[in-house]
């Protein structure tokens, strides 16, 4: 009786710590939606936001968290777990574009069988590209607020006054159970890899409660995913 406890309680701790949810975890994400079932927010820019994140039902939800160009979320977030990366040389297997940083591909922005808001939500919703994300930065007034006690920056548009609310989960990254800096930050990720720097990066949104701005980090960490559509 006493192992089958035990494994009762490691099973409930492998399922909670890929997202913030209850009903989330990294071996299944909840149940795919279509475009017409997700509110897209028009802030008058080229693109629609969606309400929420994926993974989530609501503005506030911290949804799954993603390494960049993977479908799934999971138990850990480092190097070794990283779907495109070779575990054997630190040399990357899909989204390369020189020769002396894994296979040469090309590839600059996730395909759609690599996007994850398109894989969960299908129709024409997809991850921001980085032009993306950089539009509604200049294009929207931000601020930090909190909605249903939830921490966040809420952006507005300059546009049509219209907005969306971006929750401050954090992320995960390298072997840990945690999700760091709950409340204290937001990262989000762009389908956009930095091609001028390190390929082994991809460009995101992070903002705090006193800046927002766009930066790229490590494919491999564990980042929300806010969708878009035309």
């Amino acid at each position: 009786m006493k192992k089958a406890s035990n494994f009762i309680v490691f099973i409930a701790l492998f399922a909670a710590f890929s997202s913030c949810t209850k009903s989330e975890s990294f071996e299944d994400d909840p149940n795919a939606i279509d475009e017409s079932d997700s509110t897209a927010i028009d802030l008058g820019l080229s693109v629609k936001w969606a309400r929420c994140n994926v993974g989530a039902t609501s503005p506030e939800e911290c949804g799954v968290f993603y390494a960049w160009g993977e479908i799934e979320g999971k138990r850990y977030y480092y190097w070794d777990t990283y779907i495109w990366g070779n575990r054997d040389k630190f040399e990357l297997s899909k989204y390369c574009p020189k020769s002396n940083y894994g296979t040469v591909d090309g590839l600059t922005i996730l395909k759609p069988e690599d996007d994850v808001a398109h894989v969960k939500w299908g129709g024409k919703w997809r991850m921001p590209t980085l032009e993306e994300l950089q539009e509604m930065i200049h294009n929207c007034n931000s601020e930090w607020t909190t909605l249903n006690g939830v921490k966040g920056r809420k952006f507005t548009s300059r546009k049509n006054g219209n907005s969306i609310f971006l929750p401050a989960r954090g992320s995960r990254y390298r072997d840990s159970f945690d999700i760091h800096y709950v409340g204290a930050y937001g990262a989000y990720w762009t389908s956009s890899l930095n091609t001028m720097y390190d390929p082994f990066e991809a460009y995101s949104l992070y903002f705090y409660s006193d800046r927002v701005y766009d930066d790229s980090s490590g494919r491999e960490f564990g980042y929300l995913v806010r969708p878009v559509s035309k």
